[in-house]
């Protein structure tokens, strides 16, 4: 097995949900990479992009796909056609006769392919019929394959984790179909890209399929009520009818959460089957690491880590890197991760960056928060109201920041002296929020704003020129639960007033304090 150590690894689906984690990993092992897509620019903003081989094919093309595979010790199929249409069974059968015949010819030495669990002996939906066919027909291709088998991925991200989080996140009360009193056996994101990873060097005589699958089975129902209790949520009200079918089921999903219908449906009409792994044979070629494979607790633990400890609001644009599988990818959907409220304002500051920089270090306490008065004032005596800090606390200090330090309802989470202040709000409110604060003077600098009807974004142009500074305001809460929802929409109609004039006079502040600073010409 040694001889296997470090290959050349062709990964397809390097734009989807594992693929894109599993590139890393493979890197981690000591890998050569080759990533093989339909358009190679949609990789340029990866992370890794520079480290790997990058080869655009269309993995139903076969000519296309055999040039990509050529050289390749071990390949990876990471291609479905979940909710591209009625067609998509069809589309998945060519796609994978044709990978098949491509590797085969290309000698690869491997396949390797992540399909669906399901259970033996029953009439499947569409989705998993489809996922065992293509597994059969690369197990078929006279190339060893490596069929790795799995239910429910946990970790942001993934469509089926997405769908959970969001019905148990917005519905404290639910009817649903019979299916959620079904078994699953849900597996960490963390521990499939282990799994397949270690498949990579498998001995050449091992051509079969393995299921996957984490420590513990429960139904859907336990699945989110496990979740509610590490998001902090009460307990879900959950009551199960028999007169929902797949179709009903799909479209109540799309009601209620952000997950497209087509991608919907197919995950619907899977949670008819109780998917339970039959072996663990895998283990004999795949160990199972010191500490044992991730429970359901932990795994969602981890994929909600990142927002509790406030690093969602470090994120501009698509700049951020998650430092673990199971975190959200900037390139993940729109839909993924969670809701996430943003209200981002955008302008130009007539005044060099330090001066602005002063005025926004100075905010808070005596100065006040350079907007509606009463409606700051208004909000802290409600949150003293409920047992928060209120506005009481005031500064440490009236010119400096650091972190920890108090701001009044707020507290510093992070500060780039002369660049970023990021705030994180302990008042009383049904979620987590925070404030960034943002000073460059590069115009380069500037970012696409999120998907917000409150953002203002200038011109690029506006931002050219000497003593001239762009500042970037955003306000972000995550809720919690519906009540978390209902909050956001409460105060939203008041963001243009509290959020936009603070945005106003700042600038204003600061470009008062550059023409007291400017010095005054002499008149011949």
């Amino acid at each position: 097995m040694e001889q296997y150590d470090r290959q050349t690894v062709a990964v397809t689906g390097v734009t989807g949900y594992v693929g894109g984690r599993l590139v890393p990993e493979l890197l981690a092992a000591g890998h050569r990479v080759r990533a093989v897509a339909r358009n190679p620019d949609r990789l340029v903003a990866r992370p890794w992009a520079d480290d790997v081989e990058t080869v655009e094919a269309d993995a139903s093309d076969l000519d296309q796909i055999r040039s990509a595979l050529e050289g390749a010790d071990v390949a990876y199929y990471l291609i479905h056609s979940l909710g591209s249409g009625k067609k998509f069974e069809a589309r998945d059968r060519h796609t994978a006769l044709t990978f098949a015949r491509a590797a085969r010819e290309a000698g690869v030495r491997r396949i390797v392919y992540l399909g669906g669990l399901y259970p033996q002996g029953e009439d499947l939906s569409p989705h998993l019929s489809s996922r065992k066919e293509v597994g059969e027909i690369l197990l078929a291709s006279g190339v060893p394959t490596t069929v790795l088998q799995a239910a429910v991925i946990i970790g942001s991200g993934s469509a089926s984790f997405e769908m959970m989080r969001y019905l148990t996140e917005r519905l404290p009360a639910m009817t649903t179909p019979r299916w959620v009193d079904n078994r699953i056996q849900p597996i960490a994101v963390r521990d499939v890209l282990r799994y397949l990873v270690g498949s990579a060097t498998m001995p050449d005589d091992v051509s079969r399929a393995f299921d996957i699958g984490g420590p513990d089975v429960l139904t859907y129902r336990d699945m989110m009520q496990r979740y509610a209790k590490v998001a902090g949520l009460p307990r879900r009200i959950i009551a199960s009818v028999p007169v929902l079918t797949p179709r009903l089921s799909s479209l109540w999903v799309g009601l209620v959460t952000p997950v497209p219908a087509g991608i919907a449906r197919p995950l619907v009409e899977s949670l008819q089957h109780e998917v339970v792994c039959d072996e663990d044979d895998v283990r004999a070629y795949v160990p199972d690491p010191p500490e044992g494979l991730l429970g359901f607790t932990d795994a969602v633990g981890l994929a909600l880590e990142r927002i509790h400890d406030g690093e969602v609001a470090t994120r501009w644009s698509s700049a951020s890197v998650p430092g673990a599988p199971s975190e959200p990818l900037p390139t993940d959907p729109d839909w993924a991760g969670g809701s996430l409220f943003v209200d981002e304002r955008r302008t130009v500051v007539d005044a060099p960056a330090e001066t602005l920089w002063t005025v926004v270090q100075a905010i808070g306490g005596q100065r006040g928060w350079y907007s509606w008065s009463l409606a700051w004032r208004a909000r802290g005596l409600m949150d003293r109201a409920v047992g928060g800090p209120g506005l009481r606390r005031g500064r440490r200090d009236e010119r400096t920041l650091r972190v920890d330090d108090v701001l009044d309802f707020w507290r510093v989470e992070a500060i780039d002296p002369g660049r970023r202040l990021l705030l994180r709000a302990e008042m009383r409110a049904p979620g987590l929020a925070w404030l960034e604060l943002r000073v460059d003077d590069a115009a380069e600098e500037i970012t696409d704003a999120e998907d917000t009807a409150s953002a203002r974004v200038p011109d690029v142009s506006e931002a050219a020129g000497p003593g001239r500074t762009y500042f970037a305001q955003r306000a972000l809460f995550y809720p919690h639960g519906l009540a978390g929802q209902a909050y956001w929409w409460a105060v939203k109609p008041f963001h243009g007033i509290v959020f936009g004039g603070m945005q106003r006079n700042i600038k204003e502040a600061a470009e008062r304090a550059a023409r007291r600073a400017r010095p005054v010409r002499s008149r011949a």
